[in-house]
């Protein structure tokens, strides 16, 4: 089980994201996960993904889709 506390974690988002209050993500790098949240939710739930899953996620999106 993993035992991160949001509380430690620093949480960002994209440099894309405006200050509009349009529907955002924030990012947090723990030592063993990706954390990923609502931005307007912060207390809300939370997804985990392995470092691994993440970069493949991140790789992914650069990719033209057909």
């Amino acid at each position: 089980m993993n035992t991160e506390q949001s509380t430690q974690l620093n949480w960002f988002k994209s440099t894309h994201s405006g200050d509009e209050g349009g529907e955002c993500v924030e990012v947090a790098a723990g030592a063993t996960v990706i954390r990923v949240r609502d931005s307007k939710e912060r207390g809300g739930p939370r997804l985990a993904f392995t470092r691994s899953a993440w970069s493949g996620f991140v790789a992914d999106l650069g990719r033209d889709r057909i």
